[in-house]
């Protein structure tokens, strides 16, 4: 671990020099907004057929194609291809139909009734129905599925009564106002009741849903291998046909290592990859072999969360002298050469109830920092290292995904930033299982994550002792105001009313230091100029359904 961090920070500072001379072009980059594509190239007419083979920057974990269980990033953007969802919501935060042909929402707002599409077949000819409504809400609800995102996502769910073979009424105990977004995710997607009670535990291995594509075989590890679904006809309104996918075949190779993603692409063993690492954006988008693509990851930035359980971050002076320590437009620019920004909110620009009012609320301060320091006493050593009580004043950052999006990279600027101020940052790599234990035990100074979603309830996943995670919330944040402000966003319907609630809320996070913003992710992919149709879902998915390859 200690070569490659050291490894790490010669590469930021390498990239730091290459950003002087692109620092302009990143000034003046625009902000690509959901579901943005690249611009159409005029292709001709589609070639149904052959195989797309897609490197995923990532593994998928635990081969869990789960859409209940499974709440990492790489997982879903695998599992989109497998399920559908009630409903597809558009850039505009508009909804729309989708295995769901109407709905209609109670007076006290706390029932949805939906009337669903009477065609539809999970891939193992089971039918779906409001059973099967029934059996997939019901599942996430029950403790023994251990369920992920979804488990957030349902927020206060009751019951679903059947009220006919194809008309299912969702019941909450409170108003919930994210439910229709959250409806639109994968993590909301359906699985096949038969499945699950046939494979049992093995189910996150032998995945069935009512997709475009269909599981042919999971190689643990490696690759998921999937053909289109012949029976397939119940596509959203945001596709470009109707029927079966064009492609036969979709691949996913599991590519974590960026340099051989990239080869493999620019050696078309792929056809597609994704999470085009910065320095490999501008060389691709300026060959015509190849088309990138980009949008806007709808989600919690890339955070990081000093824990205020514990001391001395307990002290929110220490966690303001920490911010003020680093310089992260700097940083950011350093590791991502232009193409990602800085984030100033917990939460991306293009989610609903985004405030531009927290933009530049702090800003790096290395004076400030020295001196918030001083005055609480944290004396710099002779290692240049501040002490006090005999204790120095180190921070312990436990991680378990390693540079994924060069997050690791981006804190090895990080720590030469705060060892300037007397801070000391160390880096534990640890095994996802002990990481979690730790994680949910709070014994640790920092964490840093990111979490996708659709919608603003995000955030009581992330700071709130009344959300999914109580008082192990990852921000360790135990704020009975902020909790009443999440709660109030969550209960209430009226768009506008809710903004302002999440305002006042992302204006708390940050006055409070409860998260640190990092950076705005770009989610992009970069395909072969023989592929057309990828296509992006909410919050930022892709989606191949529309894909086909020029012949």
């Amino acid at each position: 671990m200690k070569k490659s961090w050291v490894k790490a920070v010669k590469m930021a500072t390498i990239l730091l020099a290459l950003t002087l001379l692109l620092s302009a072009c990143g000034d003046g980059s625009s902000q690509a907004t959901q579901g943005a594509n690249a611009a159409e190239v005029d292709s001709g007419p589609v070639t149904p057929g052959g195989e797309l083979v897609f490197a995923l920057g990532g593994i998928v974990t635990d081969d869990n194609l789960d859409a209940h269980k499974a709440g990492n990033a790489q997982n879903g953007r695998v599992m989109r291809s497998l399920y559908d969802s009630l409903v597809v919501e558009l850039p505009d935060h508009s909804i729309k139909p989708w295995l769901a042909t109407s709905w209609e929402i109670s007076e006290d707002k706390k029932s949805y009734t939906f009337h669903l599409r009477k065609d539809v077949k999970f891939h193992d000819g089971t039918p779906f129905n409001a059973e099967a409504v029934k059996f997939n809400f019901d599942r996430i609800k029950d403790p023994a599925t251990k369920a992920s995102s979804s488990l957030n996502e349902i927020g206060s769910y009751v019951s679903t009564d059947v009220l006919d073979e194809y008309t299912a009424r969702i019941n909450f105990s409170a108003p919930f106002a994210p439910f229709l977004s959250n409806a639109a995710k994968v993590d909301l997607g359906f699985v096949s009741p038969a499945a699950v009670k046939k494979y049992g535990d093995k189910y996150p291995q032998n995945p069935v849903g009512t997709g475009p594509f269909k599981l042919v075989k999971l190689v643990p590890g490696t690759e998921v291998q999937f053909e289109k679904n012949p029976d397939y006809n119940w596509a959203p309104p945001t596709a470009k046909h109707q029927g079966p996918a064009y492609l036969d075949k979709l691949t996913v190779k599991y590519v974590p290592e960026e340099a051989t993603r990239i080869s493999v692409l620019q050696s078309k063993q792929v056809q597609a990859a994704d999470i085009i690492p910065p320095q490999n954006l501008v060389a691709l988008k300026a060959d015509n072999q190849f088309r990138v693509q980009e949008t806007e990851l709808l989600q919690v930035n890339f955070s990081i969360y000093l824990n205020p359980q514990k001391a001395p971050w307990n002290d929110l002076k220490v966690r303001e002298a920490v911010r003020a320590a680093m310089d992260l437009d700097a940083a950011v620019k350093t590791i991502y050469l232009g193409t990602s920004k800085q984030a100033w909110s917990p939460i991306s620009p293009s989610m609903l109830g985004y405030t531009p009012t927290v933009e530049n609320s702090w800003k790096p301060d290395a004076a400030k920092a020295n001196q918030l320091l001083d005055d609480l006493g944290w004396v710099k050593g002779a290692d240049g290292i501040r002490e006090k009580d005999g204790k120095k004043l180190t921070i312990e950052f436990i991680d378990t995904q390693g540079n994924r999006e060069k997050r690791l990279d981006l804190m090895a600027v990080l720590q030469q930033q705060l060892k300037q101020a007397g801070v000391e940052l160390k880096v534990v790599s640890l095994p996802s299982g002990t990481y979690s234990e730790r994680r949910l035990k709070g014994d640790y100074d920092l964490v840093a994550a990111s979490q996708f979603s659709g919608d603003p309830d995000v955030l009581r996943q992330i700071f709130s002792t009344k959300g999914p995670s109580k008082k192990n919330n990852l921000a360790r944040a135990n704020d009975p105001q902020l909790d009443q402000w999440l709660e109030d966003g969550y209960l209430e319907n009226d768009p506008e009313k809710r903004k302002e609630v999440y305002k006042k809320a992302q204006e708390w996070i940050i006055q409070n230091v409860y998260s640190i913003p990092t950076y705005v992710f770009q989610y992009s992919l970069a395909s072969v100029q023989e592929v057309n149709g990828i296509t992006f879902d909410s919050p930022g998915w892709p989606v191949f359904y529309d894909a086909w390859i020029k012949k």
